[in-house]
């Protein structure tokens, strides 16, 4: 999973999950690896202050699998490395 980030004049975040055909072909699958990381996203809301736009670029079907704490620790990894925490 790779993070593109930019800082908005809005006063809230805006967040975006993409996932390619290319990784994987069923749209239920595209949508269920969209509803997993939108949840780890909102889990994390209460510690990012900064207003941000982000994209969530999926780079493999196996988010599908991974449990859910691996998920967001690696989601809060991510924001983490971009200094967005």
């Amino acid at each position: 999973m790779s993070l593109v980030f930019a800082a908005n004049g809005r006063k809230r975040q805006r967040y975006a999950v993409v996932v390619s055909k290319k990784i994987l072909k069923s749209a239920v699958g595209r949508n269920r690896i969209r509803r997993r990381v939108y949840e780890a996203i909102r889990a994390e809301l209460p510690n990012i202050q900064k207003p941000v736009d982000c994209i969530f670029i999926i780079n493999t079907k196996e988010i599908a699998q991974i449990d859910f704490k691996d998920l967001r620790g690696l989601i809060h990894d991510l924001l983490i490395e971009a200094k967005i925490i």
